[in-house]
């Protein structure tokens, strides 16, 4: 790692020991990790995976005021859904975060950032590797569907894209919560690519 990286880390991290909570540090440093794993196994940067994972949550804990007045700010479409449920804005607000506080330029690691909550189709194989990772890194748990979901990220990245969806929906239905119409189609995307694409080797 360069020394510009290492430095970059150190910044993003004693900034989020001030932003968020010590569960969700460990969650964000979890995410980083897995990130790195799976870039590994998906021919995908590992520095650009590790920059996306670190940075994923920087928007995680910003108050729903805060969320909406940025996004406006930045011009980021805020639908009705959002409108209404601002947390679901974190994750592009946290590429503005990712831009302003620690000069993010590559628009593949801005994008990581801002598609791991909701997922969009056509997304990068490195945003999908962080939509992936927000859902399987360790802290989440362990559970059979997890430990499959799990081995099937190292083989099809688009195959988990879709059962990461899967279980997000699931989840969403079971709490009987506002489900975002990017989830579904991120879905429905990652099913039909998952049929045209062999595993990785």
């Amino acid at each position: 790692m360069r020394d510009y990286e290492v430095s970059q880390r150190h910044r993003v991290i004693s900034w989020l020991k001030k932003n968020v909570s010590e569960d969700r540090l460990q969650h964000i440093l979890g995410v980083e990790q897995t990130c790195i794993s799976l870039a590994r196994c998906h021919q995908v940067d590992e520095q650009q995976a590790a920059q996306a994972g670190l940075m994923h949550d920087l928007a995680k804990f910003f108050s729903p005021r805060k969320l909406l007045k940025l996004a406006t700010e930045a011009k980021i479409p805020v639908d009705e859904i959002c409108f209404s449920n601002p947390h679901l804005l974190h994750a592009e607000v946290g590429a503005v975060i990712a831009q302003r506080e620690f000069e993010v330029k590559d628009l593949q690691v801005l994008n990581a950032i801002g598609n791991h909550t909701l997922g969009t189709p056509q997304m990068s194989r490195l945003s999908c590797v962080v939509y992936i990772a927000d859902a399987l890194e360790p802290g989440r748990g362990d559970n059979p569907e997890l430990a499959a979901m799990r081995n099937v990220a190292k083989e099809n990245l688009y195959k988990c894209v879709q059962q990461t969806s899967d279980y997000s929906l699931k989840y969403l239905v079971s709490k009987q919560k506002v489900i975002h119409p990017r989830t579904v189609l991120t879905r429905n995307w990652a099913w039909a690519k998952a049929r045209e694409s062999p595993p990785s080797p």
